[in-house]
C-alpha cells in the first residue's frame, strides 16, 4: 500500500485528546512532527487543516474502544485512513507513551508491518446500524418472554408448556385476559387459535392459576414493553427496506440459498457489501468471519484448531442460517450435513455447514451469480466404500461375524 506522499500520520487515539505524530522524510533522514489535538468536531477539523499542512499521505490509526469513529469521520474525506487493532499494536510493558505510540503506528505502517481492519462506507454503516439494532431488540422481546413466563409460574399459570409462544396470537389474547383479572379457565381456553384449539383439555388445566395484582401490573408491565418493541421493528424493517431498495435484486438472489429469508438477506448484505470488494478470495472471507478452523502451533505441535474470533454478528447469522438450511429437505446442505455428521458429530458438521453457506454467499455477491439448487448429491463410490469400511470395522469391535450372520440369514431364508 504505497502512498504518493512519503509523510505518514500516527494517531494514539483517546476519549478527550488525540496524540499526533507525523513522520517526513528529507533527504535521506527521518523527522517527527508532534501536536496534541481536543476530540471534539472543531479540533478534529483543526487536525485536518494541519495534517494538510503537513502534506500527509496517509493517516494510521488504533481503534480504541468507539472513541476513533468521530476521528475516522472528521477525516475521511481528506486522506486514506487504516485503523489496526490494538492489540496488534501494542507497546510492551513500561513503555507506552502517547507520542511513542502515535509514532510507531507511523513507522510500522510506513515499513508495511501493519494489518488494517475493515472499514466499510458511509451507507454500509448505517445498514450495519440499523441490521444490529433490530437484532437487539428482538434480543430484548426474547428476554422480556423470559421474565414473563417466570410471572405466570408465581400464579401457577402453565401456559408455555402447552402452547410453543406465549406472544402468538392466541397466547397474547390469553395474556391480556389475565391481566384484566379474567380467571374463568373456559373464557381464557376460548381464546385459543389453530391447532391450539385441540389441547383444549391441557390449556384449561395449564391455565387453573391465579395471579397476583401485582404480578398482574407487572405482566401488563412487560406487554406494553413488548407492543412498543414490535413498533420498533416495525419501523427499522420500513427503513431498511428504504435505504436497501436499489440493492433489491441482490436481496432476491441471496433469499434463493437455503435458510436465507428477507431479514437473512438484509443482514448479509449490510455486514459484506453490495459487492464484497474487501475480500479477494472466498478462503480470505471465511477467515475474516471466523467460520474455518483455526491454528495454536507451537514446536511442530498444533494444540488447538478453535476457529479465530471473527464478525460476530456474521458467524452468528450464519450458524442460524445452516441449522435452517439443514433441516430444509431435499437440499445440498441437508446431504452435506447428513455426509459429515457420522464424523464431525452434529455441531461439527452444522459449523462446516456454515463455512460453506458462507462462500456460498460470498461468490453470490463477489461474482453476480444466480444461487441453483442441485439437491441431495448421490455419493459416490469412493464415499460408499468408505462407510462400508466403517460399518466392517464396527462390526468387528462389538464381536459380530458379517460373513457368518450373512450365512444363516440365507440359510433361515
Amino acid at each position: 500500500m504505497e502512498s504518493v506522499n512519503r509523510n505518514v500520520a500516527g494517531i494514539d487515539v483517546h476519549k478527550k485528546m488525540l496524540a499526533v505524530v507525523v513522520r517526513q522524510e528529507r533527504d535521506g533522514q527521518v523527522e517527527y512532527e508532534k501536536r496534541k489535538f481536543g476530540t471534539t468536531r472543531s479540533e478534529i477539523e483543526h487536525l485536518a487543516a494541519w495534517l494538510q499542512h503537513q502534506q500527509v499521505g496517509d493517516v494510521v490509526m488504533e481503534s480504541t474502544a468507539q472513541y476513533w469513529r468521530p476521528v475516522w469521520y472528521g477525516l475521511e474525506r481528506h486522506f486514506p485512513l487504516h485503523l489496526c487493532h490494538p492489540l496488534k499494536v501494542r507497546a510492551p510493558r513500561g513503555r507506552k507513551r502517547d507520542y511513542r505510540d502515535a509514532q510507531r503506528l507511523a513507522d510500522r505502517w510506513r515499513s508495511g508491518d501493519l494489518e488494517e481492519s475493515f472499514i466499510p462506507g458511509a451507507e454500509q454503516r448505517e445498514w450495519r446500524w440499523l441490521t444490529r439494532t433490530r437484532v437487539q431488540v428482538k434480543r430484548m422481546i426474547g428476554v422480556i418472554r423470559n421474565q414473563v413466563e417466570g410471572l405466570l409460574e408465581q400464579g401457577g399459570i402453565k401456559l408455555t408448556a402447552v402452547a410453543s409462544d406465549p406472544f402468538g396470537v392466541s397466547g397474547w389474547a390469553m395474556l391480556q385476559l389475565i391481566v384484566k383479572g379474567e380467571t374463568d379457565v373456559k373464557v381464557l381456553a376460548g381464546e385459543a387459535r389453530g391447532v391450539l384449539r385441540q389441547k383444549e383439555k391441557q390449556l384449561k388445566e395449564a391455565l387453573a392459576g391465579q395471579l397476583d395484582p401485582v404480578y398482574r401490573f407487572l405482566l401488563k408491565h412487560h406487554m406494553e414493553q413488548v407492543e412498543l418493541l414490535r413498533r420498533q421493528v416495525s419501523e427499522l424493517n420500513e427503513e431498511l427496506a428504504r435505504s436497501m431498495k436499489e440493492h433489491v435484486m441482490t436481496l432476491q438472489r441471496l433469499s434463493r440459498i437455503p435458510g436465507v429469508d428477507l431479514y437473512a438477506a438484509q443482514e448479509l448484505l449490510a455486514e459484506i457489501g453490495p459487492g464484497a470488494e474487501a475480500f479477494a478470495t472466498a478462503e480470505q472471507f471465511a477467515s475474516w468471519v471466523g467460520i474455518c478452523p483455526g491454528s495454536q502451533e507451537s514446536a511442530g505441535i498444533c494444540y488447538s484448531h478453535r476457529s479465530a474470533k471473527g464478525n460476530k454478528y456474521l458467524r452468528r447469522l450464519l450458524c442460524q442460517i445452516a441449522w435452517a438450511a439443514i433441516h430444509t429437505k431435499d437440499t445440498f446442505f441437508a446431504g452435506l450435513f447428513g455426509r459429515l455428521k457420522p464424523r464431525l458429530e452434529g455441531k461439527g458438521a452444522a459449523w462446516a455447514v456454515a463455512h460453506r453457506i458462507g462462500k456460498v454467499v460470498w461468490l453470490l455477491l463477489k461474482k453476480g451469480v444466480e444461487y441453483e439448487e442441485k439437491g441431495s448429491a448421490i455419493p459416490n463410490p469412493r464415499t460408499l466404500q468408505r462407510k462400508l469400511r466403517r460399518l466392517m470395522a464396527d462390526f468387528a469391535r462389538a464381536g459380530i461375524d458379517v460373513q457368518s450372520a450373512m450365512a444363516q440369514a440365507l440359510a433361515s431364508a
